[in-house]
C-alpha cells in the first residue's frame, strides 16, 4: 500500500519508513508539495490533523501525519504543542534544548514525557493515534544519533538518552513508534 507521510522533516522520514517497512512511504516533497503546512492548532491532535487534511486536499491521496511534543512536568506541560520552534521560528535543536535546559534548571522535578498523535485520513475518513513515553530530562547532551529533544531525554527504564540508541532500538519503546504500532495495526485490518 501506498500512502503520504505529510512531512518534509527527513530525519522522520527515515524514522517512519524503518518502522513501516511493508509500506511504500512518500514524504510531502516525493509528492510535489513544497509549501510549509501552517501548524495553526493549539493541541498535538489539531495540528496532525490539520497537515493530513491539507495533503489529503490538495493532493487527493491517503496520508498520515503527526504531531509530536515534549511536555515537561514542571514547566507546566512545556514546550508541548510549541516543541519544534520553542527557541523561536528558525526550528535550531540546539536552541530549543538549551532554552529548555535554562527554564528546568531552578526545578529538581525533571519528569517529561514525549507524545506522538498521528492523523490517518485513508477513503475520507479520519482516524487518529496516540503514543507517548515517559522519561527524564538531563542537564547535558548525550549521544549523536536522534534529533530534536533526543540528546537530553531519557525513558523510563533505560539508562542512555534516545540520542544514544541505535534507531532500531529507539523505534521499539519511543512515542512515534507506539502511535506507528497502533497505525500499522490499524492499516493491516483494513486489507
Amino acid at each position: 500500500m501506498k500512502i503520504c507521510f505529510a512531512t518534509h522533516n527527513e530525519n522522520k522520514l527515515r524514522e517512519i519508513n524503518q518502522i513501516l517497512s511493508d509500506f511504500e512511504i512518500v514524504g510531502l516533497d516525493e509528492m510535489g508539495c513544497t509549501e510549509e503546512i501552517p501548524e495553526t492548532g493549539a493541541t498535538l491532535e489539531e495540528n496532525s490533523q490539520i497537515k493530513a487534511d491539507f495533503v489529503a486536499s490538495n493532493y487527493n491521496v491517503s496520508c498520515f501525519a503527526d504531531d509530536t511534543g515534549l511536555e515537561v512536568e514542571a514547566l507546566k506541560g512545556a514546550p508541548g504543542v510549541y516543541s519544534a520552534r520553542y527557541a523561536g521560528d528558525g526550528r535550531d535543536n540546539l536552541s530549543n534544548i538549551n532554552l529548555l535546559l535554562k527554564n528546568l534548571e531552578p526545578h529538581s522535578n525533571k519528569s517529561a514525557r514525549f507524545r506522538t498523535v498521528i492523523t490517518l485520513i485513508l477513503k475520507g475518513e479520519m482516524y487518529q493515534f496516540e503514543g507517548v513515553v515517559n522519561g527524564t530530562i538531563i542537564s547535558e547532551l548525550k549521544g549523536e544519533k536522534g534529533f530534536g529533544y533526543d540528546p537530553v531525554f531519557i525513558p523510563d527504564g533505560h539508562n542512555q538518552t534516545f540520542a544514544e540508541m541505535s534507531a532500531n532500538e529507539k523505534n521499539k519503546i519511543s512515542h512515534r513508534g507506539r502511535a506507528v504500532a497502533k497505525l500499522v495495526e490499524f492499516l493491516e485490518n483494513q486489507a
